[in-house]
C-alpha cells in the first residue's frame, strides 16, 4: 500500500491556520505555499485547486504566479506543521501495521502482508481513507499493488481523495498505456535515450528484449535506476 497526501504542504498549513483561530480555509482561495522571497528562495512549493486554474504550477516563481494571479495570497512554508501533520499520520498508521517505510514526508508504503487478518487490502485501504479525511481534516490517495514500484504507479492516477489498484493483471490495461516519462523514478536524462531506442510509453519498456536494455544501460548502472530490473516489474515477463 502506498499512501500519498494530496496537497500536503498547502493542506496541512490550511489546517493548522483553521485550528489556530483563522477562518478563511486557504484550500478554497487562490493560494500559494512559497520559498522566502526575501531569501531569492520565491517558488511555488504548493498551491490551491483554484490556483491551479489559473495555470499556476509548483516548481515557477512567484513572481510568475502572480502574474497569472495578481490576488493570489502567498504564505511561507513551515517545517515543523508539516512534521507535526506527518506524524499524525504515521500514528494513525501504525494502528494497521508497523512494517512502515516513510518515503518522504508525506509518503509512506506499507508492508500489509501479515497484517490483512479477514479483511481485504481495500477494506482497510478504505478505512485509512476515511479515517484521515475525518480525523486529520486531509485527504490521501492510496495505491495498492504487490510491490512498491506498482503501489506507487497506482497513488499516482487520478487525484484527490482516491483509492486506486495496479496488480499484474491489471498492468498491460492501466500502466502500458502510460508515456514512458510517467515511469516512477526515472530520471529526466534517461529518457531521450529511451526515446532514442523507440520506446515511448511504458508497454513499448515492458516488450524490450531485455538483453537490449542490458547493452545499452548495463546490469546495475546507478543513473538509470535499475532500468532493467523496471522492465520485469511493469509485466515484461508477462
Amino acid at each position: 500500500m502506498h499512501i500519498d497526501v494530496n496537497n500536503a504542504f498547502l493542506s496541512w498549513y490550511a489546517i493548522w491556520r483553521l485550528k489556530n483561530g483563522e477562518e478563511i480555509d486557504i484550500r478554497e482561495i487562490p493560494a500559494i505555499i512559497g520559498g522566502d522571497q526575501s531569501k531569492r528562495a520565491g517558488i511555488v512549493l504548493a498551491k490551491s485547486n483554484i490556483a491551479k486554474q489559473f495555470g499556476i504550477v509548483t516548481g515557477e516563481t512567484i513572481f510568475q504566479a502572480k502574474k497569472k494571479c495578481p490576488n493570489i495570497k502567498v504564505f511561507q512554508g513551515d517545517y515543523r506543521i508539516y512534521r507535526e501533520y506527518s506524524d499524525k499520520l504515521y500514528k494513525l498508521l501504525l494502528d494497521y501495521t508497523d512494517k512502515i517505510e516513510r518515503y518522504s514526508i508525506d509518503e509512506c508504503f506499507l508492508d500489509m502482508t501479515e497484517y490483512l487478518m479477514n479483511f481485504t487490502l481495500m477494506d482497510i485501504a478504505k478505512e485509512i481513507k476515511k479515517r484521515v479525511n475525518e480525523e486529520l481534516g486531509f485527504t490521501v490517495n492510496i495505491g495498492l499493488s504487490s510491490n512498491k514500484l506498482l503501489a506507487k504507479m497506482a497513488s499516482d492516477f487520478e487525484k484527490p481523495n482516491k483509492i486506486h489498484t495496479l496488480f499484474i493483471d491489471e498492468i498491460k490495461e492501466k500502466m502500458w498505456p502510460l508515456s514512458i516519462r510517467n515511469l516512477f523514478m526515472l530520471g529526466k536524462k534517461t529518457v531521450p535515450k529511451l526515446y532514442n531506442m523507440n520506446i515511448r510509453t511504458i508497454g513499448d519498456l515492458a516488450k524490450t528484449d531485455i538483453n537490449l536494455l542490458i547493452n545499452k544501460f548495463g546490469k546495475h548502472r546507478k543513473n538509470d535506476m535499475g532500468i532493467c530490473k523496471w522492465n520485469r516489474q511493469i509485466g515484461g515477463n508477462i
